[in-house]
């Protein structure tokens, strides 16, 4: 695994191929539009989709917390995809067994647009939520991106992608973070959410995750 170090608010922070960032002056590991339960809520709506999406997703989100030996998770908005993956059976008896696993990290939710519909996850998996946005000098959590005069603001939401142009007129979406001057939008942690295009400012700087590293580009 390679990362990507940046500075951000003055603090250096460290960009993951598993798709989160990792602040080390806080000890936090943090991630963005995880959508738990989107494969059972299609099921549940007669749509066939494969199964085994969260599992992996929680697989990805334990190696990131071990190669990083973060003590806590946040989370900016957008746990579950909707109510009926935050009560599918399955979906919870996996979370269960994963939290149980991480029993030591302290995971906060500051809450997005999808969490408002699902609701907040169930007490067991002892997640604490907030409204965002959540101030934790020098970072503003937030699920939808805006810049904020309380800090520098760490957002989702967008769910950002960049393509790519190879030979052979090859051209792949990769996932990407966004890092403006008091602005970062990270990519969508979870493996079946989609992506979006983005349109990078004058002065962001993008770092698109190629399998296992985090690579800067220039567009």
């Amino acid at each position: 695994m390679t990362d990507a170090t940046v500075e951000m608010g003055g603090e250096e922070v460290r960009l993951l191929p598993e798709r989160a960032l990792y602040w080390s002056g806080g000890e936090t590991l943090v991630v963005a539009d995880l959508h738990w339960g989107k494969g059972a809520t299609f099921r549940s709506a007669g749509i066939p989709v494969p199964r085994g999406t969260t599992r992996h997703d929680l697989a990805r989100l334990g190696e990131a917390l071990a190669r990083t030996a973060a003590r806590r998770l946040v989370v900016l908005g957008d746990l579950f995809h909707a109510k009926a993956g935050r009560v599918a059976v399955e979906t919870l008896a996996e979370l269960e067994d994963w939290r149980e696993a991480h029993a030591g990290i302290d995971i906060l939710l500051v809450r997005g647009n999808h969490d408002r519909h699902a609701g907040d996850p169930p007490l067991e998996l002892g997640i604490a939520c907030v409204t965002p946005p959540r101030h934790e000098t020098p970072f503003v959590f937030q699920h939808h991106p805006s810049e904020s005069a309380h800090g520098y603001t760490l957002a989702g939401h967008l769910h950002p992608c960049l393509t790519l142009a190879g030979p052979a007129l090859l051209r792949e979406r990769l996932p990407c973070f966004v890092v403006g001057p008091r602005l970062a939008i990270l990519p969508a942690f979870g493996s079946f959410t989609g992506h979006c295009a983005v349109e990078p400012a004058a002065h962001d700087r993008i770092f698109v995750v190629a399998e296992n590293e985090v690579v800067a580009t220039h567009v």
